[in-house]
């Protein structure tokens, strides 16, 4: 399965909300168990996730775009790239907002294929670096960011799940020089 030639990153396509919603929910429960209250992921719907994801699919002003990963006619992960936000503020710079795959397929090279094609259409787009937010106790994520060449710049926001605090930190990657 970790066979990089087979796999295939485009453009996220209507027919994939369902499949990508599915891996969210998914991604959230295998990423976040320990993290965040159980009842919260047990909680999480795909369903609903996909119903979310239909009715904005091909909104907005086409400054964030929904990648996929497939691998032959699967669909394996999903990734998410756009301006910045810094709180309401859109920046020059670019934001992984979102990568996830199904957790089958974590450590089969999908999400390293994922992350650097983001890294490449973020870099094509001009943008000088790449910020992410990360659950502080996600060791996981943290490695796989720090290997993709991001690394945690001190800023931390408060986040709170079911009154359980679940700090995130933000990661950087120059893109440029």
């Amino acid at each position: 399965m970790d066979d990089a030639e087979s796999l295939h990153i485009r453009p996220m396509a209507f027919a994939d909300c369902d499949r990508v919603s599915e891996i969210r929910v998914l991604g959230w429960q295998f990423a976040y168990r320990g993290l965040m209250p159980q009842s919260y992921l047990d909680s999480l719907s795909a369903k609903t996730d996909a119903e979310r994801r239909r009715a904005r699919f091909g909104q907005g002003d086409g400054s964030v775009l929904n990648l996929v990963a497939t691998r032959g006619t699967e669909l394996v992960g999903w990734a998410a790239i756009g301006p910045y936000r810094d709180g309401e503020l859109r920046t020059g710079d670019a934001e992984l907002y979102a990568i996830y795959l199904d957790p089958h397929q974590v450590s089969t090279g999908a999400g390293r294929a994922l992350m650097q094609e983001s890294l490449r259409r973020c870099a094509a787009l001009g943008h000088d670096h790449v910020y992410l937010w990360v659950v502080r106790g996600n060791a996981r994520a943290r490695r796989f960011y720090e290997r993709a060449g991001f690394r945690a710049d001190g800023t931390e926001e408060p986040h709170e799940v079911e009154g359980v605090l679940v700090p995130e930190v933000r990661y950087v990657r120059e893109l440029r020089g």
